[in-house]
């Protein structure tokens, strides 16, 4: 790993833990429609990362208005992903949902990111993808042991599950793309997540009462906003400023782990041999994509920049600001 990279792999790890406490977060709130949830967690962050972005969207209007159809793109992918999840969970469980989600966006952004940059794959990250999905279905076949829910649900839960993370690379690759292109961070990620939130608004309006109805639904609308919507994705953005979206959705494979952690911990669930096996093996993966050995050159840097999903160089610390 580069030194370059490093604090955008930090960043994302720390995203991951953020992002792994939504589920048991969200199991604490009573008669709240996943729908509810969602529309609140992600459409009230994303207003807010609009909020904190509002010099730089103002600096870059005329750039981000050329781009407005990659935009509409990650504003509508932002505005599908957290119902899609929310929805998925509710059907087949937190583990079922996480897992279906996170598990599928490493290998979909790395589809876009082939067919629309023509950005190669290396043997090393289908490498830790393929663990970390194996690690991924373990933890699924752990947590789904012993449930319930009718054969339809469980389906239902997986196409759900397939669409939170087609819509999860697709906004991530955007903002990485926005990025590349030269503009601003805090624009990129402010301007897709805003606009999402926007159209979460009148699914919020119409599902979201329930959120007010006790003072526990209301701290869990908040903290889901404000900590890993709010807060997670400007650390996902500063990860996407130093690594591409490719790398970025399979280091985010840790989130099923640290979930599984916290349904053990604080809900009260049961993992077995074969879950820890899956929290291991998520583990590994990465570990194999963080250490991949880099060359280096004479002056002791690496022999190439890191780059942004549009195989172009990553935007320079001005950017980051």
């Amino acid at each position: 790993m580069s030194r370059a990279a490093a604090p955008g792999v930090l960043a994302l790890v720390v995203t991951s833990i953020l992002w792994g406490t939504t589920g048991t977060a969200a199991s604490f709130a009573q008669g709240v429609s996943p729908l509810a949830i969602g529309a609140a967690s992600l459409g009230i962050g994303g207003l807010l990362q609009g909020m904190i972005a509002l010099p730089q969207l103002r600096r870059q209007r005329s750039e981000l208005r050329r781009r407005g159809g990659l935009l509409a793109a990650g504003a509508l992918a932002v505005f599908v992903y957290p119902l899609a999840f929310y929805s998925s969970m509710h059907l087949g469980g937190v583990a079922l949902g996480t897992v279906i989600s996170l598990g599928s966006a490493p290998v979909l952004s790395g589809v876009l990111e082939r067919i629309f940059d023509g950005h190669p794959l290396r043997a090393r990250w289908w490498l830790a993808v393929a663990v970390g999905v194996a690690g991924s279905v373990l933890l699924c076949l752990a947590r789904s042991a012993g449930d319930q829910a009718g054969q339809q649900q469980v389906v239902a839960s997986v196409l759900l599950g397939l669409l939170a993370g087609a819509s999860y690379a697709l906004y991530s690759w955007v903002v990485g793309r926005l990025m590349g292109s030269g503009i601003e961070r805090r624009a990129a990620v402010g301007s897709v997540f805003s606009a999402g939130g926007l159209l979460l608004m009148p699914v919020l309006l119409l599902t979201g009462a329930p959120l007010l109805a006790s003072a526990v639904n209301t701290w869990v609308g908040l903290y889901l906003s404000l900590v890993p919507m709010f807060l997670g994705y400007v650390l996902f953005g500063v990860g996407l400023s130093r690594v591409n979206a490719s790398t970025a959705t399979t280091i985010t494979l840790l989130e099923p782990a640290v979930a599984a952690v916290l349904a053990v911990l604080i809900v009260g669930e049961h993992l077995g041999v074969v879950g820890w096996l899956g929290v291991v093996l998520i583990g590994l993966a990465l570990g194999v994509l963080v250490y991949s050995p880099r060359r280096i050159t004479a002056q002791g840097r690496p022999r190439g920049p890191a780059r942004s999903s549009g195989g172009q160089q990553c935007p320079t610390s001005r950017t980051m600001q």
